[in-house]
């Protein structure tokens, strides 16, 4: 086989004047968060006129334009909510280099760990792990978001580089495009309704949005007994605590009746009742850190 050619000195110049430089990133990130040039500048300390120079040369480098300039501020094009995700993730990659390279020397696990969570995926799940995984490594920084399942979801604050790993429903078959994980466990749905109540199916349909898996969508529409939702909550602590109230019947994930309330009676939906895929997701350069691994062993060991 033939030895590789090494590039020209002009060639590999040539290619560096084309990369984005770390501060470039920065840049592009401000903007796309703060949605304008001056705000931008202010949020880094640089005058607007350094941001606008730094976008144009980025957008030169990348061929595409990443802003739309107007008199409400600068919004991102396709290509421009595209690179700042990206520049996100690769923003974050340069610090968990120097991270992960400081706890190899010492032999630690240390480090800030983002993590977006559904709600009683944040309430119920991560706490046990995170107590766990703390307590193993007093280094690690874990930082919490609680995410709406709904759209792209937690998955979504992976994808964009929001998050190291999020706790979301999943599909396991069939992960998010550019992401990686694993089901922590399948919870099933179960009937719920005011305890003692005679006939609860009788009672309004208590409903929240939330994502659930295309079997569940199947199972809910094939039956006649469920009428429409004529109460809609926020979230599921809302809908245990109107269901408690006797305001109406609900089906619930196990999950999120850790720690229901007093006057709610469950009702078992039976063997064909649905189910959804509780999981991890992260960026496959991600996935391999030491700190998403961790926690990950942890959410495993405390579903044992």
């Amino acid at each position: 086989m033939a030895a590789a050619v090494p590039a020209s000195p002009a060639a590999a110049l040539a290619a560096a004047a084309t990369d984005l430089a770390p501060h470039e990133l920065r840049i592009l990130v401000a903007v796309d968060r703060e949605r304008g040039f001056s705000a931008a500048a202010r949020a880094l300390g640089l005058t607007q006129s350094a941001v606008s120079h730094s976008i144009r040369g980025t957008e030169r480098k990348v061929g595409a334009v990443l802003f739309e300039r107007g008199r409400k501020g600068a919004t991102p094009t396709p290509a421009g909510a595209a690179a700042a995700a990206h520049a996100r993730r690769v923003l974050r990659l340069l610090e968990t280099l120097a991270t992960e390279a400081r706890s190899a020397e010492r032999g630690t696990v240390t480090g800030r760990l983002r993590i977006a969570a559904f709600r009683s995926a944040a309430l119920h799940l991560l706490p046990p792990a995170l107590e766990r995984l703390t307590a193993r490594h007093p280094g690690v920084e874990p930082e919490v978001r609680i995410v709406r399942e709904l759209g792209a979801g937690a998955a979504g604050e992976v994808a964009e580089g929001h998050a190291d790993v999020g706790i979301a429903t999943i599909d396991a078959a069939s992960p998010p495009a550019g992401l990686i994980g694993g089901v922590l466990l399948e919870e099933p749905y179960q009937l719920v309704h005011p305890a003692g109540h005679p006939d609860p199916r009788s009672l309004p349909l208590v409903d929240w949005h939330e994502n659930c898996g295309s079997y569940t969508r199947r199972w809910w529409a094939g039956q006649d007994w469920i009428p429409q939702a004529t109460v809609l909550a926020e979230d599921d602590g809302a809908v245990l605590s109107l269901v408690a109230r006797g305001l109406g019947f609900a089906i619930v994930p196990a999950l999120s009746l850790t720690g229901a309330p007093d006057g709610i009676g469950i009702t078992d939906l039976g063997p064909e009742r649905p189910t959804r895929s509780v999981g991890y997701l992260a960026t496959p350069e991600l996935a391999s850190g030491v700190l998403v691994r961790a926690l990950i062993r942890e959410l495993r060991a405390a579903r044992r």
